[in-house]
């Protein structure tokens, strides 16, 4: 099985003067669901080369075994040193997608037409994607073949707007995740603030936050795994 994981290449947060990117335990824990399973991890960015990192997801309070893991990972780290740019992946060589979030996302993977266009690719070939935390905020120019936006009439979810509240950037992010899925006609699911939460919606999985992204990654393999499976055959009688 191969899995494409698309990182964001921003590491401004807003004008705040501040650094984000990608958030570190989003990155490590499906990373490492993929790695064990045996799956082959190809990591991508905008920019390609190594992504910025969000310096907070390094802080003592959001390290985790799978961020220590992953920092003493020589392998995983030389990977993330050398990300292939978004342009160059096609949906065709992968099974499935897995979008870690951090605050980045929300400028340059929601905007970026190339992440727009793998997530329909995907959907449109049929194969399941998962979506985590302010890269929920990716999908809000994604599209179905008819037209409609993706996550009209769906349940998803992703960071909410009381977690926003609790790191003080309401006003700094270009827009609020759950306002805008709600913007879009999705049902917004959640649950209380950092608890984990991971929703299926035919092939779109969505995470709550950094939690939730082990176990959204858990529930894209399942359903990778699923879809892969041969249909029973009908036994003559």
């Amino acid at each position: 099985m191969k899995a494409l994981m698309v990182i964001t290449s921003h590491d401004q947060l807003g004008n705040t003067g501040r650094k984000t990117g990608f958030w570190l335990e989003e990155l490590a824990a499906p990373y490492y669901v993929f790695k064990d399973a045996g799956v082959e991890i190809t990591l991508a960015s905008p920019k390609g080369g190594r992504p910025p990192l969000d310096p907070k997801s390094d802080e003592p309070q959001s390290r985790t075994d799978l961020t220590i893991r992953f920092e003493k990972d020589a392998a995983a780290e030389a990977q993330l040193g050398k990300t292939v740019r978004l342009d160059s992946v096609k949906q065709e060589d992968f099974d499935t997608l897995f979008y870690p979030g951090g605050h980045g996302p929300m400028w340059d993977l929601a905007e970026d037409p190339n992440s727009i266009k793998l997530i329909e690719s995907f959907i449109a070939a049929g194969k399941p994607i998962a979506i985590v935390c302010h890269s929920t905020g990716a999908l809000r120019h994604v599209k179905t073949a008819d037209g409609k936006f993706l996550v009209q009439g769906k349940e998803v979810t992703g960071f909410t707007n009381g977690e926003e509240e609790e790191m003080g950037l309401t006003k700094v992010v270009p827009f609020l995740v759950e306002d805008e899925m709600l913007k879009l006609g999705a049902v917004f699911s959640k649950v209380k603030d950092w608890g984990v939460h991971v929703v299926s919606a035919g092939l779109l999985i969505t995470g709550q936050n950094p939690a939730s992204s082990g176990p959204a990654a858990k529930t894209l393999m399942a359903a990778v795994q699923q879809k892969a499976r041969p249909a029973p055959t009908a036994r003559a009688s």
